[in-house]
């Protein structure tokens, strides 16, 4: 398996596997499935915040990016972050390398913090987040609808520190 950046060939498989989580309701609160021009948005933005991309024998598996967390000057060395999986690839370690080297690029690209808000059910991303470093911080309650229900998502942070620029051993 390679991770890698990102390419404009790329963006049907991405759209594919994100579109996926939007319908399967436990990964985003999104709910309109995206356009293959909505992706190639998130390349216009690779000078600012990576997208990579991890691919074996030629098929992305799964992408991880990070994204602005906030448009205020003070925050400009937070990044947030999202990662999502073909469901091919769940279990398997991909997510794993994917996000741990994410946060090698968070630190290579300058960023103090990575974060996201996860749902509070999604035990996968919580151990995932857990295994590379991450801490939980706390709870949103009732932080956004699906389907008409409120739900609760869990804050989760990672320093990146000049000397722990890479997550801790896998």
């Amino acid at each position: 398996m390679q991770i890698r950046y990102a390419n404009k060939e790329d963006i049907p498989a991405i759209r594919a596997i994100y579109n996926a989580g939007i319908e399967s309701g436990t990964g985003t609160f999104e709910t309109r499935p995206r356009r293959n021009k909505d992706i190639a948005g998130w390349l216009k933005v690779d000078n600012l915040y990576p997208l990579l991309v991890a691919e074996s024998e030629g098929q992305v598996l799964g992408f991880a990016r990070l994204y602005e967390y906030r448009p205020r000057e003070c925050y400009a060395g937070i990044a947030e972050f999202s990662i999502y999986l073909a469901d091919e690839a769940q279990g398997k370690g991909t997510g794993t390398l994917l996000l741990a080297e994410l946060l090698t690029a968070a630190g290579t690209w300058g960023f103090h913090k990575v974060i996201s808000r996860i749902f509070t059910f999604n035990q996968a991303s919580r151990a995932l987040c857990k295994k590379l470093g991450f801490r939980e911080v706390g709870i949103y309650e009732k932080h956004g609808q699906i389907n008409g229900r409120w739900l609760d998502v869990v804050i989760v942070e990672y320093l990146v520190l000049p000397s722990r620029s890479a997550p801790a051993e896998i």
